[in-house]
């Protein structure tokens, strides 16, 4: 007796807190889980001022503990991917319709912005192709860049403007929970889907063609491309594929010789240069269109560009959202890839804000979204790059090339850039994963190809929320339909494990234990009320077979997080339903917050604190001396 009433009053049944204590505890755990505030306890003032600006500008951090060793490897980095900012920002800006320039302008401005605020050492800023496409799609949807171009790069600027408030936003009031509704499969299927409409898109420069579509899905694309055969250059298209072959060769190489990974960096500089000296001293006699004038000179500003018309506000903020959302995706998952390969860590939420940051600038200083690109972030952590000084020297590079380089460059033949492009989207449709999920988990193969379908034959913004809904609708699905999981002990120990994984495992006389793993609310609480009917069914008539009789039901509710009234009032009804069959209810270890909702609501009291327990060997203990007590009184009225 003593015993029981010794694990009886180890659970603790202490007063339930107020609800703003309880509210702000939630508060606390769904936006500051990583408890960020905990460097400033215990600082004296000049302390908890320093750690604060450290806390707010990364830079500060490891600036002070900057030596030349280290500027070094940065300087080499630097430069590496300053060679290859400057082709891929002339070919993603062609990619967005915008002017070549503009992608020039976006690597510098924003590098020195991320390089202040950023927290990643690895990340390399710029500009990339899905993000370009899906921007150009949308504003070109209102504003056609041919018709009006001054209105679409306006427009441009607008969305940038939107994506960086909502990414900033994002990050100072640590909403980041809402980009993780973009699963991994998600994003896989969709920058499949991207790379296989950039791709097949650059057959307009690979071909020579003149005319072409704006729409991006695959039918549109193959058709245009078929309808305007008449324009079709066979030497635009020897050069492109002699181009292409040239980089996909480099890439193998990089792959087979990772120490070489310079040679594939420097490619796609290498292509442009070449193409250059070709199509300066063919003098176009050959067709081979090229990007055209690129005047000298540093960002103009453009704040006083951006539109806030409102025939355009819906597109430009749609826009903005749904590219910033997908730039934040990609820049932080690529951030956190590589931080892990160091044994580092960033904060997402500081990373929200330095891209916000950098793409709220941007937009004021003619530059269009940017974020983290995986290429560019790859070869910048081969390049040996230690801090985020490696962006900085990038800008630098960049800042030069306007002043003194940017009309050298108005010779590159667009199938060049059509080249660049189509190597580095080859490399982004993953099969391997693809197949891995279909190996692993086919609902997440259907998330993924519905993305990858959605926008290779719809369009991207379509393809990206069919995707999306898919995996809501598939994570409301899982805590609809919770699993629930009968336990019995594992012979020769005391662990208590789920029956079907583990077949020696065996239930106890007269005692049918089931264990919860899910949040217990409106959604989910008849299901779960009818799975334990169903256990209780089941369990009773195994038990009368055998001639005995079920006599306590015992849930273990430790991994229930949370529950609401109609949760509790399910717990009741099961209750009420379990004293008519004279079977007793025992609950075994809940979370606090479920405890406190089960006290307050008078639940405790029906069921009794004698029937609570914080373990199941304690229920089962108690079960088994009950039942004794039971027999010795039966044998003493004999």
């Amino acid at each position: 007796m003593g015993s029981r009433r010794e694990v009886v009053h180890k659970v603790n049944f202490s007063d339930p807190r107020s609800f703003a204590s309880s509210f702000k505890s939630d508060l606390k755990e769904t936006f500051f889980p990583d408890d960020p505030f905990r460097q400033f306890k215990n600082q004296p003032p000049l302390g908890r001022a320093k750690k604060a600006v450290q806390y707010f500008f990364p830079v500060f951090e490891w600036l002070p503990k900057y030596n030349f060793r280290l500027f070094q490897y940065d300087l080499l980095s630097g430069i590496t991917i300053s060679s290859l900012a400057i082709p891929q920002g002339i070919s993603y800006a062609k990619l967005a319709s915008l002017p070549p320039i503009i992608g020039l302008y976006s690597s510098f401005v924003p590098p020195l912005i991320y390089a202040v605020f950023g927290s990643s050492k690895d990340l390399a800023v710029g500009t990339v192709a899905a993000a370009s496409l899906l921007l150009s799609s949308i504003i070109g949807g209102v504003a056609p860049p041919k018709d009006d171009p001054t209105l679409y790069l306006h427009l441009m600027f607008t969305a940038t403007f939107f994506t960086g408030v909502f990414q900033t936003a994002l990050g100072i009031f640590r909403l980041g929970i809402l980009v993780e509704f973009l699963s991994h499969s998600t994003i896989t299927g969709f920058i499949g889907g991207t790379a296989t409409i950039i791709c097949l898109q650059q057959l307009k420069g690979l071909f020579g063609l003149k005319h072409f579509t704006s729409k991006t899905d695959v039918i549109s694309v193959i058709h245009a491309i078929f309808k305007n055969r008449s324009e079709w250059r066979w030497e635009s298209t020897v050069i492109g594929v002699v181009f292409l072959m040239f980089l996909l060769l480099t890439k193998s190489l990089r792959n087979k010789r990772p120490d070489l990974f310079w040679v594939s960096a420097m490619a796609p500089m290498v292509t442009v240069v070449v193409g250059c000296l070709f199509a300066y001293f063919a003098h176009g006699e050959h067709g081979i269109q090229i990007v055209g004038h690129l005047s000298k000179g540093l960002n103009p500003l453009s704040i006083k560009d951006l539109r806030f018309d409102s025939k355009y506000l819906s597109a430009t903020l749609s826009a903005g959202i749904i590219t910033g959302i997908l730039a934040l995706s990609e820049g932080i998952a690529i951030g956190r890839s590589f931080a892990v390969m160091r044994n580092d860590q960033i904060d997402g939420n500081k990373e929200m804000i330095a891209f916000g940051l950098m793409n709220v600038v941007g937009s004021f200083t003619s530059c269009y979204l940017t974020t983290g690109p995986f290429s560019k972030t790859a070869v910048n952590n081969n390049a040996g790059c230690k801090t985020a000084m490696s962006n900085i020297v990038m800008s630098l590079c960049m800042m030069l090339t306007l002043l003194f380089l940017a009309p050298l460059f108005s010779y590159t033949p667009l199938v060049a850039l059509s080249a660049i492009i189509m190597s580095a989207m080859l490399g982004l449709i993953e099969y391997d994963k693809a197949y891995r999920y279909l190996k692993v988990d086919k609902f997440d193969f259907c998330i993924c190809m519905t993305a990858f379908l959605g926008v290779a034959f719809i369009s991207m913004d379509i393809g990206l929320l069919m995707s999306t809904g898919l995996s809501i609708v598939r994570a409301l699905l899982y805590m609809a339909r919770p699993a629930t999981s009968k336990l019995g002990i594992i012979p020769g120990s005391a662990m208590y494990r789920d029956i079907e994984q583990y077949p020696s495992a065996s239930g106890t006389q007269g005692i049918l234990i089931l264990q919860l793993g899910s949040p217990i609310y409106f959604a989910n609480s008849s299901y779960i009320r009818e799975r334990i009917s169903r256990w209780i069914e089941d369990e009773r008539g195994n038990l009368n077979s055998k001639s005995g009789e079920l006599e306590h039901l015992i849930l273990d509710i430790g991994g229930v997080t949370s529950i609401d009234m109609t949760g509790i009032g399910m717990l009741t009804e099961v209750h009420l339903s379990m004293r008519k069959k004279g079977i007793k209810m025992i609950i075994v270890n809940p979370r606090r917050e479920v405890l406190e909702k089960l006290m307050l609501s008078s639940f405790i009291d029906a069921i009794g604190q004698e029937s609570v327990f914080l373990s199941i060997e304690a229920a089962v203990e108690a079960c088994d001396f009950n039942f004794n007590e039971s027999e010795q009184n039966d044998w003493s009225r004999h």
